[in-house]
């Protein structure tokens, strides 16, 4: 039985093994290339990519027309000389030349460096020499950012980038095949604790372990119509909002410009999306401006990453469309690895928890000595690979039932008089407050206690009793040991380009 063929939890519990996942692609561990994998094999299945632009305009693309246009990409990174291996920036938008070079790119065997439209000079010159990559597609407004910095060509949109792919056939055969072990992506992260972010190697192969995260966690089937708004520049827009329905066979949905609440209920009813794949921030920002109303949604699975959701969130999205939001969670290093199950309808989902792991792996919460605490002790999440764990540097507690639980970053985790404190529980309860619009918790050194909770707000109105009132509301409702001693209230978050707050620069800020 192939894992698409799986119809609940258990039977995936019971017959899921990682050998089974290459059973659903053409290629396999020794040769594999996500273009293919993505496009090129599932031409004939109609629309591959479904794009709502800032001004309101749509544009839909088949896996026929990206199949052809990338391939005619390919053959002109062979004629500019591009070899495997070779890298090649993208500075776009989503957009028809975007996905043509990403998926052109990696059919070459060439490497893909993604950079964010909204990065300044120092982010994209760093990257650019850096990857020491060769190609930079762009804009024509976006060009002059590179500045000095040598590179063999830059190709902007619009004519030039037409008429280099023009004369190209649309067909294209490699010389050699890629490897699984081939690097495909460069992805770097957003770059909130080092100036220079350091980029990560992923591999062709890489595409293929997506597949139980794309079928079990957001729970895509054929036929589903399915956007994530997420930037592709991004990891989780790239791998979980791009690659993960294309691999099998569903095309991907999203939107392309400055995020706009009304822009992307537009999409959601105009492409007739049924699965929604996005940062609870941005589901927070479309309850907020009152617009879902107006609009005849016909989601049947949600799912989220990046942050966990809160309560208010979460049921606000299950009374109004009927179902439960399903999280995923994981890092950079070591990928998806606990997950609430939107494709299995036997799944319950707790309102709050991470779920549990995907099958097949071993993931224990652990304690400072490397030993698996009890069940409801917090403790740093960790993933044994082949005898060795790896920190995955949150904190965790697991119920009685075998529910993961987020309790923050191991390194947020509180500790004041000896009581151990979850800066996320007690975000949690300031955000149930009428007046808070945005919070963030960390600990700062008391010489009493050790560390004491100091609570950053962005509020909708100060007034001159507002601080007591907050303490004694997160004494009432949470805890009378874990309020927030200090309060600083903030205009605005400093924030990463995804949206997530910088923590980091608060708790900087908070030493000086």
């Amino acid at each position: 039985m192939k894992i698409t063929e799986y119809r609940t939890y258990k039977e995936a519990e019971e017959c899921f093994s990682w050998d089974k996942v290459w059973d659903i692609f053409d290629g396999n561990k020794e040769q594999f290339n996500i273009a293919h994998e993505c496009i090129d094999r599932h031409v004939g299945k109609g629309i591959a990519v479904r794009i709502k632009f800032g001004d309101g305009h749509s544009e839909q693309y088949s896996f026929a027309e990206i199949s052809d246009l990338s391939s005619q990409f390919a053959n002109a990174l062979e004629d500019e000389n591009i070899k495997f291996g070779d890298r090649v920036a993208i500075m776009l938008e989503p957009s028809l030349e975007f996905y043509v070079s990403l998926f052109g790119t990696l059919k070459r065997g060439a490497v893909v460096v993604p950079c964010f439209t909204l990065f300044g000079p120092d982010a994209l010159q760093h990257r650019i020499m850096d990857s020491n990559a060769k190609i930079l597609i762009t804009t024509k407004d976006k060009a002059p950012l590179l500045g000095e910095v040598p590179i063999q060509r830059v190709i902007t949109t619009g004519p030039v980038f037409d008429k280099w792919i023009k004369a190209q056939p649309t067909d294209y055969k490699r010389s050699e095949e890629t490897a699984g072990k081939d690097v495909a992506v460069i992805q770097y992260s957003s770059g909130t604790t080092k100036k220079y972010p350091t980029g990560i190697d992923h591999y062709h192969r890489s595409v293929a372990l997506l597949a139980p995260s794309a079928i079990f966690a957001m729970g895509i089937k054929e036929g589903d119509h399915f956007l994530c708004p997420s930037s592709p520049a991004w990891g989780n827009g790239l791998w979980y909002g791009t690659f993960c329905p294309l691999i099998l066979g569903v095309g991907v949905g999203t939107c392309s410009g400055r995020f706009n609440e009304e822009i992307l209920l537009q999409a959601l009813e105009e492409f007739e999306i049924n699965n929604l794949h996005a940062a609870p921030t941005l589901f927070r920002r479309l309850i907020k401006s009152g617009l879902i109303d107006n609009y005849k949604l016909k989601l049947e699975k949600i799912s989220f990453a990046g942050e966990p959701m809160d309560l208010e969130t979460f049921n606000y999205l299950k009374d109004k469309f009927g179902v439960s939001p399903c999280s995923l969670y994981g890092s950079t290093e070591v990928g998806c690895i606990i997950v609430n199950y939107a494709g299995f309808p036997d799944w319950e989902v707790k309102p709050g928890s991470m779920g549990k792991p995907l099958p097949g792996l071993d993931i224990r919460v652990v304690d400072k000595d490397g030993k698996s605490v009890a069940p409801g002790e917090i403790g740093e999440i960790v993933m044994n690979r082949r005898g060795k764990l790896f920190p995955v540097k949150d904190s965790a507690i697991i119920d009685e039932d075998g529910y993961y639980w987020h309790k923050g970053r191991s390194d947020d985790v509180i500790i004041s008089a000896g009581w151990t404190i979850s800066p996320t529980e007690v975000e949690e309860a300031l955000l149930k407050h009428k007046d808070i619009e945005e919070a963030a918790v960390i600990g700062v050194p008391d010489k009493d206690r050790g560390h004491i909770v100091k609570a950053f707000l962005k509020v909708r109105e100060q007034r001159p009793d507002l601080e007591q009132e907050i303490k004694d509301y997160v004494k009432e409702n949470l805890s009378k040991h874990e309020y927030p001693r200090i309060i600083e209230f903030i205009d605005e978050f400093p924030k990463t380009p995804k949206g997530n707050i910088k923590k980091q620069e608060l708790i900087d800020g908070s030493k000086s």
